[in-house]
């Protein structure tokens, strides 16, 4: 199914973003993935379903061994949840659900997929974009995510540390620059058959420009032509969604993520 892809190669970027620190546990439990960085972002120490979700029994053990889990290490969490796992008639109560296990819902973002992209439909703006290898790129690159996604900094470098570009160049990481400027960012990881596209983010006094486009058809082109014409995955913002649409992704599952309150 469509939305499988989007699930696999989700769940994998969070366990590149966890492997290999001293805090991390990266494992499968009893249908339940932990892939956690051990961080103060509580969003990056994450569990998912691993599987088809049938029963409310299922759902509350699955919810129940996650918050164990890092109940035992102190550590706030979320619980990602790609919608099409959980039978629907689960769903309407997954909130109520969730709640009760300590999780109050604190984003929901369709998953799309694209097996080709459109043409621009308009000249796109020059940028120049710089693979982020060292300190000076990382640090552009933690300076604007932190800023669009409204994260604090030091929370933000614990989870892009420095040495993340020699640990992991799976996760490929990019910064666009207009008149040497940072002000744009992407990253990228072929897993499970699919390019996953993460982290576009635009600094607000350049939105609207056709650069979250460029950007994002920036790191598309580099990831194929390392890996291939593969499908493109994402998981979409509300404001992002008309622009993944134009340029030709749709919709094929819904991402819940439910934090500790």
């Amino acid at each position: 199914m469509d939305f499988h892809p989007v699930e696999a190669n989700l769940r994998e970027s969070f366990r590149v973003l966890a492997r290999g620190r001293a805090t991390a546990d990266v494992c499968e439990l009893p249908g339940v993935t932990l892939a956690s960085a051990g961080v103060a972002f509580q969003m990056f120490n994450a569990a998912f379903f691993s599987g088809p979700v049938s029963t409310q029994v299922h759902l509350e053990q699955g919810l129940a061994t996650a918050r164990d889990h890092f109940a035992l290490r102190g550590l706030p969490w979320a619980f990602w949840i790609c919608e099409d796992w959980i039978e629907p008639s689960l769903r309407r109560r997954l909130s109520k659900t969730c709640a009760n296990h300590g999780l109050r819902m604190s984003s929901e973002m369709p998953g799309m997929l694209a097996a080709d992209l459109t043409h621009p439909r308009r000249a796109l703006p020059e940028l120049e974009f710089h693979r982020v290898e060292g300190m000076s790129a990382m640090m552009d690159f933690r300076t604007v995510g932190s800023m669009c996604f409204r994260v604090p900094s030091h929370w933000f470098a614990e989870v892009f540390h420095d040495f993340l570009p020699q640990e992991h160049p799976e996760f490929a990481c990019w910064v666009a620059y207009w008149n040497g400027l940072p002000i744009a960012t992407a990253a990228a990881l072929v897993s499970d058959g699919a390019i996953g596209i993460y982290n576009i983010a635009t600094v607000p006094p350049f939105r609207g420009r056709g650069i979250a486009e460029a950007t994002t058809r920036f790191a598309i082109s580099e990831a194929r032509r390392a890996a291939g014409n593969l499908p493109v995955i994402l998981q979409s913002t509300a404001p992002g969604f008309r622009m993944y649409t134009r340029l030709g992704f749709r919709e094929v599952s819904r991402i819940l993520v439910f934090a500790s309150m």
